[in-house]
């Protein structure tokens, strides 16, 4: 038996410990920008104005629908916080994204994208009321809902960028970061 597992586990550990430093942080950094960087800029892109300084309309109806819904659909009722949320989640949806597709201060850019992704769920469901199509269920046959099946897979690749770092096609890796 013994004879067996070394069968297989020593060409298998062999090659794992060749890919082990590099491939699984560069997977999920060419993962990431080839499924999801442009749905988080053209997200970003749909709340601004008439410039990159102004929020247009709808980023307070995508970001904050029941608070914009309570002013009336007013921006300037919207209370100062509130604002600066609508300002900081947008900013975030630019910055955070490009930070991970150059691999710069990835580690923290990917925990500030699983925050981002967590918020962004709990305003679908409870300012957006999702309904149990889109939140969907874990655990099932169906593996096709957009919150609670595609974020896990999303929230995935950050934790491997979170646990491992960006890998050695990075700025991380040209200033010296882990």
């Amino acid at each position: 038996m013994n004879a067996l597992l070394s069968l297989h586990n020593k060409p298998l550990e062999a090659i794992a410990d060749k890919l082990n430093p590099w491939f699984l942080p560069t997977l999920a950094r060419f993962t990431f920008a080839a499924t999801l960087l442009m749905y988080f800029w053209t997200s970003a892109s749909l709340k601004l104005g008439d410039s990159i300084f102004e929020l247009g309309f709808g980023a307070y109806g995508q970001i904050l629908p029941r608070a914009f819904e309570a002013s009336g659909y007013n921006v300037s009722n919207i209370s100062g916080f509130n604002k600066f949320i609508a300002y900081a989640g947008t900013y975030a949806e630019f910055i955070l994204p490009a930070l991970l597709l150059i691999g710069l201060f990835t580690r923290l850019a990917a925990l500030g994208m699983i925050g981002f992704t967590l918020v962004q769920s709990y305003v679908d469901i409870y300012g957006h009321m999702a309904d149990e199509t889109a939140i969907g269920s874990w655990f099932e046959r169906i593996s096709d809902s957009p919150i609670m099946d595609q974020r896990l897979f999303w929230i995935t690749l950050f934790m491997i960028m979170f646990a491992r770092g960006a890998g050695p096609l990075s700025a991380d890796k040209l200033i010296g970061l882990k």
